[in-house]
């Protein structure tokens, strides 16, 4: 059956908009642009109400454990790195695989990260040509950039199976290049770029329903061969209403070679 959630959307303005993070050196002191709050349909793929093909769509899902049972402290890295590897290699042929980021996020008030609620793509062009400058260093980067490269999430439940703020996609074969708008990202030592999207009534969305700690979200956030990117964004939708568990959830942000 398909679902219901609320979204917010990025709206377009005639100059650039921007989230300034820690404004005046005060952590946690955020500055947002302006919002759409929509309603929106979504498809579950569990339910094969939606295939999905990383190929075509540039996202999917997969069954797979991980032999990490606590990602506090930083013990857990070079463990989960390496399964993250072998995950992408298998389900999506990359040759290379270098983790470089892990955030880990609850649905709580005074949770340091929180789900994020706004419908984006992690990377414009050039925010992810810097940032394979800064992951990699000039010359290696200059080598990468010659061959076929992409920025891949691996999103995975914590704890609990997903109940409430389910990650949701939009099938990038229903978004206009019209959709998307650079949103810049200002913390008090450097800038970088998002890409954010306006509403648009042709937007097909998909997420797998009741997630558990033993399935994988995997999604481009930036290709260098054209393949497509995603929308993405937690989704204000709750399965079951006596459920209580918050929504915990790690995110993994890999920089692959093909």
């Amino acid at each position: 059956m398909t679902q219901t959630g609320t979204v917010n959307y990025h709206v377009h303005k005639p100059f650039r908009q921007a989230f300034e993070i820690d404004v005046d050196g005060i952590a946690g002191n955020l500055i947002e642009p302006e919002f759409f709050a929509a309603k929106i349909a979504l498809k579950d793929q569990r339910n094969c109400e939606a295939a999905t093909d990383f190929a075509e769509d540039g996202f999917a899902f997969a069954s797979t454990q991980t032999g990490i049972s606590n990602f506090k402290g930083d013990n857990w890295q070079s463990r989960y790195d390496a399964e993250l590897a072998d995950l992408l290699k298998q389900e999506v042929g990359a040759k290379e695989v270098i983790t470089f980021d892990h955030t880990v996020r609850i649905d709580d008030p005074q949770a340091k990260r929180r789900p994020a609620r706004h419908v984006h793509s992690d990377y414009s062009r050039e925010g992810a040509e810097r940032r394979l400058v800064d992951i990699l260093g000039p010359e290696k980067a200059d080598e990468w950039a010659q061959g076929h490269y992409a920025f891949i999430n691996v999103w995975r439940p914590i704890a609990n199976p997903i109940n409430s703020a389910p990650l949701g996609f939009i099938r990038p074969s229903t978004v206009r290049d019209a959709d998307w708008i650079v949103i810049d990202l200002i913390y008090p030592d450097r800038k970088g770029q998002v890409m954010g999207l306006a509403k648009d009534a042709g937007h097909e969305w998909v997420y797998r329903s009741r997630m558990t700690p033993d399935e994988v979200a995997f999604f481009n956030i930036y290709d260098n061969s054209g393949r497509p990117c995603v929308g993405h964004s937690a989704i204000d939708l709750v399965e079951d209403p006596t459920v209580t568990t918050p929504r915990q959830s790690i995110e993994s942000r890999t920089l692959v070679r093909y």
